[in-house]
């Protein structure tokens, strides 16, 4: 297969390239050229929202695009490769539903495509996919966690509990969670491809494929056992004023917000062959690549980071 992905050197456009290469795929990036690239891939360099001269030439049997920012940009590249490619993957997001989801699935209401911020961001991206002329997937991922992680969530957690010590370990331990490794969602990009897969389509695992107690117990595990697991209220830890999300990296309190963003159906995604590996492996194969890597973890710079001040946290703890 002739691969062009839009992205490609960060975190899920590196699983893709990483998984394609692994495949034997004829592998083209396109990108700034600001992050080194995976081995084994020819490399284009462009702006999304500028020079798109290196993509004028050239054919490909699928297109998968990584794009998470202004949906015209999506549009460009979607109207500039039709006729020269098979296949378009938009990697678009589930937080493009406007409220309950749980009980519609992909059919559920989108928010408005005039909407400011990320969710608007993903429609207008999804909408902008659609003029492509061929099949197009929108891959609506959820959380997505693994190796190469640069919004900071998972490597957060990892770092803090190779720490050790009293660690405020966010409640209920019972909490379900569903998210998405970035090589899973890749191997399921790939195969879309290439069956020509069209149309929206929910990316994470099962509800319940995780709970935030088995997240946190292997995470401590795996960096060492060091830490001192203290599970504490949604009540306390909102009374002090702490976020979930940001503060509180993957966490969400019981309620609504939670139950929109982890207690999704995904039964097409599994009908249509997702396969999910268990949380250990994901826990710990993100341990590996930080530990292997010469400095701090990459860091997108268009999110916050993440993550707990410590002084907040033994505060809360009362430590």
């Amino acid at each position: 297969m002739r691969l062009l992905i839009l992205g490609g050197s960060g975190f899920v456009g590196r699983a893709v390239a990483d998984e394609a290469v692994r495949r034997g795929f004829d592998v083209t990036v396109f990108n700034r050229g600001l992050r080194p690239a995976p081995a084994g891939v020819t490399v284009l360099t462009g702006d999304r929202l500028g020079d798109l001269g290196a993509l004028g030439s050239g054919a490909w049997d699928a297109v998968v695009d990584t794009w998470s920012a202004e949906g015209d940009a999506v549009r460009r590249t979607a109207e500039l490769l039709s006729g020269r490619a098979g296949h378009y993957a938009y990697v678009s997001s589930r937080s493009v539903y406007s409220g309950e989801q749980r009980d519609r699935a992909e059919e559920a209401p989108l928010v408005d495509e005039g909407d400011d911020g990320y969710a608007g961001d993903k429609v207008r991206g999804e909408r902008g996919a659609a003029v492509f002329d061929g099949p197009v997937l929108l891959a609506r991922a959820g959380l997505i966690l693994g190796p190469h992680e640069d919004v900071g969530r998972l490597p957060w957690w990892l770092n803090r509990l190779a720490r050790g010590g009293p660690t405020l370990a966010p409640g209920p331990r019972e909490l379900t969670l569903q998210y998405i490794d970035a090589r899973d969602l890749a191997t399921f990009l790939l195969d879309a491809a290439g069956r020509g897969l069209g149309g929206p389509i929910d990316l994470f695992s099962r509800a319940g494929h995780t709970t935030m107690g088995e997240l946190l117990e292997v995470a401590n595990e795996v960096t060492g056992g060091r830490a001192e697991l203290r599970w504490t209220d949604p009540a306390v830890i909102e009374a002090a004023g702490v976020e979930p999300w940001t503060q509180l990296p993957i966490w969400l309190p019981p309620g609504e917000l939670h139950d929109l963003l982890h207690e999704g159906d995904v039964s097409k995604a599994y009908g249509e062959g997702l396969v999910c590996r268990p949380v250990r492996e994901t826990v710990a194969d993100t341990w590996a690549w930080l530990r292997a890597l010469p400095g701090e973890a990459p860091q997108r710079a268009d999110r916050p980071r993440v993550g707990l001040d410590p002084q907040v946290e033994a505060k809360l703890l009362g430590e």
